[in-house]
């Protein structure tokens, strides 16, 4: 595994070949060290992979010592998983654009990393009123009664109130970082940071020393969500790196939930915005984990049969990406990259089949 992980690294490393097209290379051939002694002519053959790629892949492969390599980033990096290791988390991996390397600090739990065990984000702005602080703290710790592991951002305000709330009650909590999982950012949360190093776990996909770069915190957001099968958000203004999160989680299929606020409260017009756009309201704790108890167990999603039944080849390709949780028009047209008007014309042909199910917000899924 640690020759793979040495290529996993050396692909992160050239410019210009993102999470995306990772994911569709490691699909295709299986190892990313068999790919990176394929010729070129064999990329032709994935769909989906842009000029950019094929330009990036020119100029970026390279004769390298693997072992070398692995050895010198391990020395600063000793802890980090890829996608082709089973211990890599089962609902990030899912995702359109699971890190190359997932680097992490703390305790682990494999049920967690399985799907097993249950998550759910809450992310909100950094400037919350006691209202916010207060339902975030009735939230967290409610959630963390009905056996829910908790996922937040470390950052100041809603998010360093539920790492708080949760480790209150001896709850699982795992913080993502949009530094190095070796930086404490901000300063201000110094003691939650080592508190978490023993209690929780950090995760992150920059390397160690990584500074704060305010580039890194909107990508740093789809960990967030993906890792989940659900996120919380509490207070966030119009422009708030929550509803960065909320925009996540719907291309991903996971269900968004939301703290009612005032209008008079400008923290808490993003959350109207969400509402109004079909979010799920919280009105009561007791309503919150009724929603979230219809949520299937993934263990059940994945243990349910999916034969492909006899298709035309972009139907075929179309309908295998489908599942029994939802998924979005716009994380389709992501992972397939065909015209929106093509995809939106093969999904109604599957839904006419009886084979597929839309969903509010253009949302489609396998007929249950």
């Amino acid at each position: 595994m640690e020759q793979e992980q040495a290529y996993w690294l050396a692909w992160s490393q050239i410019k210009g070949i993102g999470a995306v097209s990772l994911k569709k290379v490691y699909q295709h051939f299986g190892s990313l060290k068999e790919a990176w002694h394929a010729p070129a002519i064999a990329f032709g053959e994935i769909d989906g992979l842009s000029s950019q790629f094929f330009n990036a892949l020119n100029q970026g492969r390279a004769k390298f010592d693997s072992a070398e390599l692995i050895s010198e980033h391990k020395k600063q990096n000793p802890q980090f998983w890829i996608p082709a290791e089973a211990a890599y988390p089962r609902l990030l991996l899912e995702t359109p654009s699971p890190p190359p390397l997932l680097y992490y600090l703390g305790v682990v739990d494999s049920t967690e990393n399985q799907g097993i065990k249950p998550t759910i984000a809450i992310v909100g702005t950094r400037n919350p009123t006691e209202y916010g602080k207060r339902w975030t703290n009735k939230i967290t710790q409610a959630l963390v009664n009905h056996g829910f592991g908790i996922v937040s951002g470390m950052a100041a305000g809603i998010d360093a109130v539920a790492h708080h709330s949760c480790l209150e009650v001896n709850g699982r909590t795992i913080a993502v970082l949009g530094t190095g999982v070796d930086t404490i950012y901000p300063y201000s949360n110094r003691s939650l940071y080592q508190r978490l190093k023993t209690q929780g776990l950090i995760v992150s996909e920059y390397p160690a020393q990584t500074k704060p770069d305010r580039n890194h915190f909107p990508a740093r957001n789809r960990i967030i969500a993906g890792l989940c099968r659900a996120v919380i958000i509490i207070e966030a203004p119009q422009r708030s790196g929550a509803l960065i999160t909320a925009r996540f989680a719907n291309d991903f299929g996971r269900d968004v939930y939301v703290l009612p606020g005032s209008l008079d409260n400008s923290q808490s017009l993003g959350c109207l915005g969400l509402l109004n756009s079909g979010a799920h309201v919280i009105l009561s704790i007791e309503h919150l984990l009724e929603m979230l108890g219809t949520m299937p167990c993934l263990d059940r999603i994945s243990s349910m049969p999916k034969s492909i039944p006899n298709l035309e080849p972009e139907l075929k390709q179309i309908y295998s990406l489908l599942t029994h949780e939802s998924i979005s028009l716009d994380a389709i047209v992501e992972q397939t990259e065909l015209d929106t008007s093509k995809i939106l014309a093969i999904l109604s042909q599957l839904e006419i089949m009886d084979l597929v199910s839309q969903l509010p917000g253009m949302r489609y899924q396998i007929k249950q």
